[in-house]
């Protein structure tokens, strides 16, 4: 059984409560629950939420929400606790803050958990200098069989020949590329990966799937064109309900 999840915490700090933040009128959770239903009908799909208010409303509006512990350090331990009640063998984790995940990504994810993947997630290419030195943008560069070197906050490759080489031309070019954050787990190994204690380098990045990677895991990266849009500021939410409004 294939499930997807979408880990919903209440709780920010950035951006108070802002799963319920009204865009156009509707709470920002259900703008992701509904793009979900329309991307892929076919896949069950269900809200790994923490908080009362979280389940009624995406409930109230019809969608399937499991209350899981408010004490949860990370995304993926919601998402294992949701699955035991859940049972999927293999999860595709959406987050509950980005409204414009596409049907081709989650349609990706699933085809490497059906050719065998242990865990697979999603990247696509730098186009500017600034995104790529950003390090809220995390890269990601691959080995010719599509699995995960290396995933950092750092600019990687060092281009050796110079810094001021790091213009929009060679980002563009180059073998790194933006990480996104939609995954898949086979159900056996994200209890296994949940069980794990953090690793040195994911202590240092703050990158829970680095955790993978030091455990010799190997994580399957598909290239998509198609960037969904986080919600993690009120300037976003304000940029999407732009986006919206056309």
């Amino acid at each position: 059984m294939l499930a997807i999840v979408a880990p919903a915490r209440l709780a920010s700090t950035r951006f108070p409560e802002k799963l319920l933040h009204p865009i156009c009128g509707k709470p920002l959770i259900l703008w992701v629950a509904e793009r979900i239903a329309e991307q892929a009908p076919e896949i069950p799909a269900y809200f790994a939420v923490d908080d009362e208010k979280l389940r009624t409303v995406v409930e109230g509006a019809g969608f399937n929400a499991i209350m899981t512990r408010s004490d949860h350090q990370s995304g993926t331990d919601r998402l294992a606790e949701a699955n035991e009640k859940i049972g999927a063998e293999v999860l595709i984790n959406v987050q509950a803050d980005e409204p414009l995940v596409a049907a081709s990504q989650i349609q990706a994810l699933a085809m490497f958990m059906e050719e065998g993947a242990t865990m697979a997630t999603l990247a696509t290419p730098f186009r500017t200098r600034k995104d790529f030195l950003d390090p809220n943008q995390v890269k990601v560069v691959m080995n010719e069989q599509s699995d995960a070197l290396y995933f950092s906050r750092a600019p990687i490759p060092y281009n050796r020949d110079g810094f001021a080489t790091f213009d929009d031309a060679w980002v563009d070019a180059a073998p790194a590329y933006r990480h996104l954050g939609l995954y898949a787990y086979r159900a056996s190994f994200l209890r296994q990966f949940c069980s794990l204690p953090q690793g040195k380098l994911e202590v240092i990045e703050k990158l829970e799937q680095l955790r993978a990677l030091e455990n010799g895991v190997a994580i399957k990266v598909g290239l998509t064109e198609e960037l969904s849009i986080g919600i993690d500021t009120a300037e976003d939410a304000a940029q999407f309900e732009a986006y919206v409004k056309g």
